[in-house]
């Protein structure tokens, strides 16, 4: 059997983070219940649908808001910062106001928050309306009525405009085949539906020259590459929400450091709403 990425030890690290996540959304789940809390936490107002992280107090003021919003935090802070802009487009765009919205993860992790967070929301509730899927999982796994499964983000065996909404935080970067992803999430999602992704961006990309990472060469995006993207989407009925001009794109700080390639750059936060 094949060493899963970032080796045994990093393996073990992350499912016990993702026991401790979980446990947590249960349990606050069952206390904001009993007080009638969670039904009144606000949305999300902080990252807008479509934005490039522009430095580190963004970030932080993102992590501000989540803690106000009683959101368990990722531990990479910097990722906490387009996992609430993904919730916020998730919430206000795709989800009516009766927590009934079916969104899949698209390269989900168990331990990321985004999924968590939608159910602290609320949603979840109607079985199967929360799905993880990634090539890496194997057997089903269930945690707070989530379901975690094997699917490949390009053929996800999911019927015909059966979605409200994908999320897909920091995956793209790592070899996926955007014409089949895009067609795939445009396929699946309803008329009105959203497609939120994030990755790895840079107004002038760092040298990733000979850098590896699970198993992929390390790619960061370019301003050219997102409005490949962009355009991309639109000739799969795929529009995007907000404005992503010349001056968007820059950013003054390079906010995020990846400690395993030794690389700074940013984040960028892409929100599509099917025609």
């Amino acid at each position: 059997m094949a060493a899963p990425p970032g080796g045994a030890a990093l393996a073990a690290a992350k499912r016990i983070a993702e026991r401790v996540l979980w446990g947590r959304v249960a349990a606050q789940r069952r206390l904001e219940a009993g007080k009638g809390v969670g039904g009144g936490r606000p949305a999300p107002t902080a990252v807008p649908p479509t934005a490039v992280l522009q430095d580190t107090a963004t970030w932080r003021a993102a992590v501000a808001e989540a803690k106000r919003l009683r959101l368990p935090l990722h531990r990479d802070l910097p990722k906490n910062w387009d996992a609430l802009g993904a919730v916020g487009a998730v919430l206000s765009l795709a989800d009516d106001g009766s927590r009934t919205a079916k969104v899949m993860d698209a390269g989900s992790a168990r331990y990321s928050p985004v999924l968590p967070w939608l159910r602290l929301y609320g949603l979840g509730s109607l079985p199967g309306s929360l799905l993880g899927i990634n090539l890496e999982f194997g057997r089903v796994v269930t945690r707070d009525g989530v379901v975690f499964r094997h699917g490949d983000v390009t053929d996800t065996g999911l019927p015909d405009a059966h979605l409200d909404a994908i999320t897909c935080m920091s995956v793209i970067e790592h070899g996926v085949p955007l014409e089949a992803f895009v067609r795939e999430s445009a396929r699946i999602l309803r008329p009105g539906g959203v497609l939120v992704v994030s990755t790895d961006y840079d107004e002038s990309p760092p040298d990733t020259t000979g850098k590896q990472i699970y198993g992929s060469p390390v790619h960061i995006f370019s301003p050219s590459e997102v409005g490949e993207l962009v355009t991309l989407a639109d000739r799969y009925e795929l529009d995007l929400v907000g404005e992503l001009d010349d001056a968007a794109l820059r950013h003054p700080e390079r906010p995020v450091h990846w400690k395993r390639v030794d690389l700074d750059y940013t984040f960028i936060l892409l929100t599509f709403r099917k025609r």
